[in-house]
């Protein structure tokens, strides 16, 4: 355990990135060593050492000590001249699979919030197509990529807690993921499912999960006054689904929707159990399962709502039973760009320094 530590983001112009500097620049271990902020820029602002973070997020531009922080053009001799430890990438996969090993060569920790390194079976990391395991690629350069991947811990506290706390690469999850694992994991695990009729698992996610760069369907006229499907059978996200919950393609049907707000998780899921149950005995198998877990909150009483969860850090889970003790409803919300991105990505860097896991969180 260590009293405090240096780190860097690059991606702190994206939502997630704002958002995790944020949290680290309040977090009480790390109040007197601010992030280090990196990234790539044009000549004109490397020119002038770098982009004041207060012109790009005037949000963090309190009177705290962000106001003097500058995005800085990013080389690895910056951040390891400044004695950086712990590297959050908040990158698009592309640029995660080729930072990485670079980083982890160099003698840093890294926090990855893409899906660069989140899947550990070939056949589910296909849907990205990455470039450093095509055909063509030299065996060298595929056996690195293997190598990487090996290292790679899956960064949801509540299931790899203890395999967290030593790793050198933390694989932070998706937002739907971690709002469908955390809600069918314990009854998974515990046997209650009844797999062979499927679970249906039905989420939306407000607008900002989509990144910040517009596109044609999140742009307001496409996205305001609407709900859509997308990406049916076809997520990035389903192949850690798969892996995490420990379910087979055919076992699951997870389609996304966008909702039209800016933020905020809703995941509606669908099972059936394999003998009756009681509301007190699936319950039980919630709070055993996460009673070492802060960032989760159980709902006995009512179902999560979005506007619970969202500016918060908390994964809210709730159920209803049908009369027939068989059938349940499990409703579950998060924030997609704190417990489904930044703060979850803090979270890890606390089991990994041996601080209170919800340290700077609640």
């Amino acid at each position: 355990m260590t009293d405090t530590i240096q780190t860097a983001i690059v991606g702190v112009t994206g939502y997630a990135g704002a958002e995790l500097a944020r949290l680290l620049l309040r977090h009480p271990r790390l109040k007197a060593m601010p992030p280090v902020f990196a990234g790539r820029m044009d000549s004109k602002d490397e020119a002038r050492g770098g982009i004041p973070l207060a012109e790009i997020h005037p949000q963090l531009a309190s009177g705290s000590a962000s106001g003097n922080l500058r995005l800085e053009p990013f080389s690895w001799e910056l951040l390891l001249s400044r004695g950086v430890e712990v590297l959050f990438l908040a990158t698009p996969h592309e640029q995660s699979r080729e930072w990485v090993p670079e980083a982890l060569a160099r003698g840093l920790r890294v926090i990855d919030l893409s899906g660069a390194w989140r899947l550990t079976e070939a056949a589910n990391r296909a849907v990205y197509a990455f470039a450093d395991e095509g055909p063509d690629q030299p065996a060298a350069i595929k056996a690195q990529a293997a190598a990487t991947q090996a290292l790679a811990v899956y960064g949801l506290p509540e299931l790899h807690r203890a395999r967290i706390a030593g790793a050198r690469l933390v694989a932070n999850p998706g937002c739907y993921a971690t709002s469908i694992i955390l809600a069918l994991k314990p009854l998974v695990a515990a046997g209650l499912v009844d797999l062979d009729i499927g679970i249906v698992a039905d989420a939306k996610s407000g607008v900002s999960g989509a990144g910040k760069a517009p596109t044609a369907k999140t742009h307001f006229m496409s996205a305001a006054d609407n709900l859509s499907a997308y990406g049916a059978f076809t997520h990035r996200h389903t192949g850690e689904l798969l892996e995490q919950i420990g379910v087979d393609a055919s076992q699951i049907v997870f389609t996304p929707h966008l909702l039209p707000i800016p933020r905020g998780m809703l995941s509606t899921l669908y099972v059936r159990f394999r003998e009756t149950k009681t509301a007190a005995t699936v319950s039980r198998v919630y709070h055993e399962f996460f009673r070492a877990s802060p960032m989760v909150r159980i709902y006995d009483k009512t179902l999560p709502q979005i506007q619970y969860s969202v500016r918060t850090n908390y994964a809210d889970i709730g159920f209803q039973l049908a009369a027939d003790g068989r059938r349940a409803v499990i409703v579950s919300c998060l924030d997609n760009l704190l417990k489904g991105a930044s703060s979850q990505a803090v979270q890890n860097l606390n089991v990994m320094l041996g601080w209170p896991e919800s340290e700077g969180l609640e």
